[in-house]
């Protein structure tokens, strides 16, 4: 008696399974629209993140140091922006960089000096330097550099 039930019971559940698939709308197919327009945040900006400035100013940097020891001298500074014949005088701007006033400019003063710089230059501070906001623009308020 208990296996004609269990039987009748196993067959209902499968029949309500298989009714259930076949019930189950499928998702309807739409034409592929564009993607919803993702919050503001998540939205790439255009313009140079902080990430990328440092990167470009310490390769920039970092060709002054012709020893290759990981730091830059006064003396290397010097002739670096004398080759690049850079307005201004590069005792001057190695002592704002060189923070610990030790002679020498590391990747840690370099770092901090950039981020100030960076900081000074995003005048809307939303962390993206837009065309505007870079030295050398035809927009960019003339500064010193």
């Amino acid at each position: 008696m208990i296996r004609p039930t269990i039987f009748v019971v196993a067959l209902g559940l499968q029949t309500a399974a298989a009714v259930a698939q076949s019930t189950t709308p499928a998702p309807a197919q739409t034409a592929p629209s564009s993607p919803a327009p993702a919050a503001k945040s998540d939205q790439p900006k255009s313009g140079l993140t902080l990430e990328k400035f440092e990167a470009r100013r310490e390769r920039a940097f970092m060709r002054a140091d012709t020893d290759n020891d990981g730091k830059v001298s006064l003396t290397e500074w010097t002739a670096f922006q004398t080759a690049r014949k850079a307005k201004g005088d590069p005792a001057k701007s190695f002592a704002r960089m060189d923070t610990n006033k030790d002679g020498f400019v590391d990747k840690g003063e370099l770092d901090a000096f950039v981020a100030k710089r960076f900081a000074r230059l995003d005048k809307n501070s939303d962390g993206v330097l837009g065309a505007d906001e870079r030295p050398g623009h035809k927009t960019a308020p003339n500064q010193e550099q």
